[in-house]
Parts: structure tokens; sequence; C-alpha cells
């Protein structure tokens, strides 16, 4: 069969070329590298909502899904269109990286062309890249949970998100998780909201024990859903808003509202259902940034508790961190 020639696309004011678009992406699926593309062409729109002006890691698959991947956190500095909007972002380390910073779909289609399947936004605008302005919470089912148990502490940390006078916007993860996120004022830098993440988490695993946990060690979670705090670190990030996950079944993370929660599964969200779902009933997280809110009762919550969690094995060792050793190592024979 004779090679499918490069395509150009119009996306917006701006013309994005697409190479090998019959290359298969998703072998399961038979999807392919035009399917991918296509797809975020139609969910450019409500996807930027997301991601724009946001330091945006690409999850790069030139070989399709089941071949090597790769993280790109710095645009190459050459072969790339003058029209591409980046920002400066600080690792942990204090290196300094250059990343795409989306401004409008054609960035998003660029990065398709190069092989992105999953979108990984900072919580952070590239003006102001060492202040988030959200409060990510990551709802993860450990072994012997699934999806419809972090949907019922999703809806649990609805409550306590109205107590501290927060509102919060659900999505699916694309696998059997669920990311609550909350719009806040950037006046607070990445350790102060790791703080804000670690009081909700411990108030949450103290009204719900049975539920909830804050134990960063596997060995100690049990089978409830892991409040995974450091998703709040600098560095670390949650795939965006309709991005594509990189399983098999090609599925993607879907802002879905209150009401439908508890109705539907993960799997329903995919390249082929999401477009189609966008263009039926609108984006659901479409009115997200009419309301910004402040961190102060969760600062409140944690200076009444404040103990430090364990950070990312890749950070410096940060100040007031416990050691970074599992409980059962850590025993002495005599104990």
């Amino acid at each position: 069969m004779p090679k499918a020639e490069a395509q150009t696309y119009e996306v917006g004011k701006r013309s994005v070329r697409l190479s090998s678009p019959d290359k298969i992406i998703f072998p399961s699926r038979g999807y392919t590298k035009r399917d991918v593309f296509e797809y975020y062409l139609a969910v450019g729109e409500a996807m930027l909502r997301a991601v724009g002006d946001r330091p945006t890691t690409l999850q790069r698959f030139p070989d399709g899904i089941t071949g090597e991947a790769f993280y790109q956190k710095r645009v190459p500095e050459r072969g790339v269109p003058d029209w591409l909007t980046t920002a400066q972002i600080t690792f942990p380390s204090g290196r300094k990286a250059i990343e795409l910073c989306p401004t409008e779909p054609a960035h998003l289609a660029w990065a398709a062309q190069m092989g992105t399947i999953v979108f990984h936004p900072w919580p952070v605008r590239g003006q102001r890249p060492d202040h988030p302005d959200e409060l990510r919470i990551d709802l993860d089912p450990q072994p012997g949970t699934d999806f419809s148990d972090a949907v019922e502490v999703a809806f649990l940390a609805r409550e306590l998100f109205a107590e501290a006078g927060l509102t919060a916007y659900p999505k699916t993860s694309g696998g059997r998780g669920i990311h609550l996120f909350v719009r806040v004022r950037p006046e607070w830098d990445f350790i102060e909201a790791r703080h804000a993440a670690i009081a909700f988490g411990r108030e949450l695993e103290r009204r719900h024990p049975e539920r909830v946990t804050m134990a960063w060690w596997k060995e100690e979670r049990g089978e409830r859903i892991f409040i995974d705090f450091n998703q709040m670190s600098r560095d670390r990030t949650i795939a965006a808003a309709y991005s594509l996950r990189a399983n098999e079944r090609a599925t993607a993370s879907a802002p879905v509202g209150w009401d439908e929660l508890r109705d539907v599964d993960p799997n329903d969200f995919d390249l082929r259902t999401v477009p189609k779902r966008l263009a039926a009933t609108g984006d659901p997280w479409a009115d997200r940034e009419g309301e910004v809110f402040g961190l102060e009762t969760l600062m409140e919550w944690w200076a009444a508790d404040p103990v430090e969690q364990p950070y990312p094995p890749d950070y410096p060792k940060m100040p007031g961190e416990p050691m970074r050793v599992q409980p059962s190592r850590a025993r002495t024979p005599s104990e």
C-alpha cells in the first residue's frame, strides 16, 4: 500500500502540516495519527480553556503507544514554528526549561503532529510560573477499590470543599481515578499549595478513614482511595482535561458534571465519543473560569497540623520532611 502523503490543515490562522497520517497509533483500535490529530482539532477550543497559557509537558509516542515514549519538557531550539508560545519553568533542582505554553488550538495540533498523546499542563500560568492558580486533588484507587469508590469519595470531597468555601470541578482521569480541580488566586507558592492539598486530604481522611488514605507508602494504604498530595508538588502534573491517555482503549480524561458523575464509566470517554459528546452537550467546564477562590481556610487547617509528608523521590531533601524510607524497611529486627 502506498504511503499516505502529508496533509496541511488550517487551524485558526495557522497552517499545520500532518505527516504520516496513516501511521497506526492505537493498534488495538486501529486509530491512526490522523485520528489523533483530528481528535485534538475537535476538542481544541474546550481543551484550551483547561491548558491555555499553561506550561505543558508533552508525552510523546512517535511510533504509537506500543513504541518508545518520552516526556518532552523542553521545546526544541530548532525546527519549530515561530508562532509557538512558550514559558520558562523551574524544576525542583533549580534548573530551568522553556516549555510549550499553548495559547491557541494550533499549538495542540502541532504537538499532535509531533506524536503527543498526553498533555501534562502545570497548575500555573506562563506569566506566574511559581504560583499555582489551580488546586488539584487526585483520587487514586488502590487495589481492592475501583472507579465507583473514587466517585463516592469525590462527593465527600465536594462537601468538604464547600465547607472550606471552595468549588471543585471533576473529571475522569482516563483510568480508574478522578481528578478534582479548584481555581485559586495565584497568591501562594508551590510549597504552600502542596500544604493546602495535604491539609485537605488529611481532614478528609480524618472524617472518612474507612474510605480515604493519605499514606504515602503503598503498604499502608489498604483498600482505600489515596489522596495523592504530591501532585501539587513543583514539576508534578496531571493529564489535561480532554487529553487522550496512552492505553489500548484510547480513553480520554473527560470533564463531567456532578449531576452525571455517578452514572458514567471512564470507558465512556474515548477518542471517538468525546468529540461527539462535546458537540452535543457542550463543555461541563465551560464556566469554570468564572469564579476564583482563596486557600485561606486550607492554610488554617495546615497551620493547625503542620506535619510534613514525604516529597517525590527525585526531589532534594526538603525542610521538615520525614525520612524517605518505607515503614517496613525502617524497622529494626528487635522491633
